[in-house]
């Protein structure tokens, strides 16, 4: 909806709660006197009623957690109330021409007690509601969980937005190459694909696409030391470690000097150690 529209239905809101309120007003205008209320209090009464409601509204819109949970209490009771006062102005016809005695809202002494207490309570729960209301709206601080809310609703709806003017009606129609550099030992069949045409606008509305087999690894990519057998390995370990003594000849440290992995260091240590306690070579079964 554009501006326009919204300013439009902003009004017609406000021209139909005016008109609702007039109506209101004259039923509690009508209680107020009843009660005991001069001219002036049965005029403002009713805008101490119905224009708390409008307050509390408000600051429902406003507030968040605990005090937006008190501020639709506080308006939900009033309504009950103006909903109330507004039916027994309608069931005691003598109340428009203020014909019943003061004081005086139903025949039934337990029910007009009630009325009473519930019509002369209304403006000072009005006092106390409206100023912790008020000062709860001027104390307010958005929390971080609201503020990161409310920017993830605008970043969805900017992007819904960008989305819908963006995407094409028709797809245009892109080359897309891909080229596979040349790799010794490799087949050509593996270092090339067929050129397509991919449309743009289905590549961007797709769901993504599983990763392309690459083939097998370059030689350039695979490690140039070649693979050792158990005797180089084993000479490797007994020349960096001729000068060691027994308590450094752990796995970790002979794994270190000649770079193998942590199964077959420990098989060289053991082998070493067997040579030193033997006082000869020994013969390491290296994986």
């Amino acid at each position: 909806m554009n501006s326009k529209g919204k300013r439009l239905l902003v009004l017609a809101l406000v021209a139909v709660v005016g008109m609702a309120f007039r109506v209101s007003w004259n039923a509690l205008r009508d209680v107020a006197r009843t009660i005991g209320a001069d001219g002036t209090a049965a005029v403002l009464y009713p805008v101490v009623v119905d224009g708390l409601m409008a307050l509390a509204l408000v600051a429902a819109l406003v507030l968040s957690g605990d005090a937006k949970r008190t501020a639709l209490r506080v308006l939900a009771t009033y309504t009950a109330a103006s909903l109330v006062l507004n039916y027994v102005h309608g069931l005691v016809p003598q109340l428009h021409g203020g014909a019943v005695g003061l004081g005086r809202l139903a025949d039934w002494g337990p029910a007009n007690w009630a009325l009473v207490l519930l019509a002369t309570s209304l403006p000072v729960g009005s006092i106390y509601y409206g100023s912790d209301l008020v000062a709860k709206v001027l104390h307010h601080r958005p929390t971080v969980d609201t503020i990161a809310q409310e920017s993830a609703e605008i970043d969805v709806n900017r992007s819904t937005s960008d989305l819908q003017e963006s995407t094409p009606t028709e797809p245009v129609q892109a080359l897309e190459k891909v080229a596979v550099e040349s790799t010794p030992g490799v087949d050509d069949a593996e270092q090339s694909e067929p050129t397509t045409l991919v449309p743009v606008g289905a590549v961007a509305a797709a769901a993504p696409r599983a990763r392309r087999a690459t083939g097998r690894v370059p030689d350039v990519a695979r490690t140039t030391r070649p693979k050792r057998t158990s005797a180089e390995l084993l000479n490797e370990a007994r020349s960096a470690t001729q000068e060691w003594t027994d308590a450094a000849l752990t796995a970790d440290a002979i794994r270190k000097a000649v770079r193998t992995s942590a199964a077959n260091s420990r098989l060289l240590r053991d082998a070493l150690r067997a040579e030193r306690a033997d006082g000869g070579p020994a013969e390491a079964a290296v994986a």
